[in-house]
């Protein structure tokens, strides 16, 4: 029975792929549009996650104030005020990523693609050559999810990250290490 299965352009493509049908990805959310810091405040204060997201950024002031200030679009209120809302508003915009699960860092990656160490460069997961296959529990995923936490994997760090922290780990370094130079990749998890 098939796993979970990534695809892309770049070995690190396809990882990403594989990951973001696995775990939600640190996003923004698509309603949180708003410039000017009364229509910021506005959408905080109408939900218990932006009073949070207000209360989280420092903004301390009585509920009168706060009624002033959303009764009126124009009221002039302080700089560091308004930096404060506008604090609290990206901050709520922002979800943050799902760690990597146990079943991802543990699990048996199978590469699909051109694989290249030293002068030797076959393509694996054909009729004439299994997959590449990768022990995922014998890596250090700590930069990977750090990055993937950050919203900051890239697919060309995910490749780098995953061929020194993990590869590397299972089987060695190769002849002369690692390229995926291929267009097309599959990694399925196993």
């Amino acid at each position: 029975m098939a796993g979970p299965t990534g695809r892309g352009g770049s070995l690190g493509s396809a990882l990403n792929d594989l990951l973001r049908s696995q775990v939600t990805p640190r996003h923004r959310l698509s309603s949180y549009t708003a410039k000017h810091w009364h229509a910021q405040l506005s959408q905080l204060t109408a939900t218990h996650r932006g009073y949070q997201a207000l209360e989280d950024a420092g903004l301390h002031v009585t509920t009168k104030t706060l009624i002033n200030w959303l009764s009126d679009p124009e009221y002039n209120i302080r700089r560091s005020y308004r930096d404060i809302i506008h604090t609290a508003y990206e901050n709520a915009a922002i979800v943050p990523a799902d760690p990597i699960p146990a079943h991802v860092k543990n699990g048996q990656f199978e590469i699909s693609g051109i694989v290249k160490t030293g002068d030797d460069a076959r393509e694996r997961g054909n009729r004439r050559a299994a997959p590449l296959r990768i022990d995922g529990s014998r890596g250090d995923w700590d930069e990977i999810e750090e990055l993937w936490l950050a919203g900051e994997l890239t697919d060309e760090a995910f490749e780098d990250h995953f061929i020194d922290d993990i590869i590397v780990a299972d089987i060695g370094e190769g002849t002369d290490g690692w390229e995926f130079p291929g267009a097309f990749y599959s990694v399925e998890l196993r």
